[in-house]
């Protein structure tokens, strides 16, 4: 896996960013039996910098927590054939040879909020928006109760298996 990390808001943590974000995001692939060698970029930025980026893209003009922008387009969550069969030479970079995953935007401002909010750790905090975005990247959503439900669990799954629990 290559992990791309742009910080441009130079945060800083109790943790390793891109060390954090890598493990969390390698388990997550590991859970989901992903089949290929992976990159991925990853934004720290603060409220302005997601609300301009959630209004361009998403045209909701507010800060919001993380943002995540699949490469992969899937019929089924978790399911990776599409990147293995028609997709896979849009999706795969010419000079790496890896799946060019997706894209990860993190807020730095919401991790230290809602860390203190839900009254864990930021490490928890980073981690779990990692593994949110993760599952994103893999096709799956929240939209309806039952989806939600599944995420829920699978990033439940992930961060006990990292024993990264709630404080």
């Amino acid at each position: 896996m290559i992990f791309f990390v742009d910080n441009e808001v130079e945060a800083s943590f109790s943790f390793d960013i891109e060390e954090t974000a890598k493990k969390v995001a390698e388990a997550v692939l590991e859970s989901e039996n992903c089949p290929f060698d992976v990159q991925l970029s990853l934004l720290i930025t603060d409220d302005e910098g997601i609300r301009q980026i959630n209004s361009e893209f998403r045209e909701i003009d507010s800060p919001t927590d993380v943002l995540s922008f699949p490469n992969i387009s899937y019929e089924t969550p978790g399911d990776f054939s599409a990147a293995l069969g028609e997709q896979k030479i849009d999706v795969t970079d010419p000079e790496s040879g890896l799946i060019v995953f997706g894209d990860i935007v993190i807020n730095e401002n919401r991790v230290r909020s809602q860390a203190k909010e839900f009254g864990h750790s930021e490490l928890r905090e980073f981690a779990f928006l990692i593994a949110h975005s993760m599952l994103h990247l893999c096709g799956y959503d929240h939209m309806e109760p039952d989806e939600a439900a599944v995420m829920e669990e699978k990033q439940e799954k992930v961060l006990q298996f990292l024993n990264i629990t709630r404080d």
